[in-house]
């Protein structure tokens, strides 16, 4: 996972299209995913699993997948140090 402190770029960003294509071949609790991610990001696994009601495996998996494509990055919470935050490369 990757643990970068600041946001993407903006030369790196994806365009509607891109985004939509990399997500499109995702299976649908990825896709259920980040659609919570954009709406409230950043936020934790467990924080994905309640208000997307997947279980935790499910979520982690989503995650996994998410990450491989290059749509989600993550850094430590703010709040909490051992905590991870995921939030959409957009």
């Amino acid at each position: 996972m990757s643990t970068s402190t600041a946001d993407p770029d903006a030369a790196d960003a994806l365009t509607d299209a891109e985004y939509r294509d990399l997500l499109s071949d995702l299976p649908p609790s990825a896709k259920l995913v980040a659609k919570v991610l954009e709406g409230d990001a950043p936020l934790s696994q467990g924080q994905l699993a309640e208000e997307s009601l997947l279980p935790d495996r499910t979520v982690r998996y989503a995650l996994n997948r998410l990450e491989e494509q290059g749509l989600v990055g993550s850094r430590y919470s703010f709040k909490d140090a051992r905590k991870q935050v995921y939030y959409l490369n957009r």
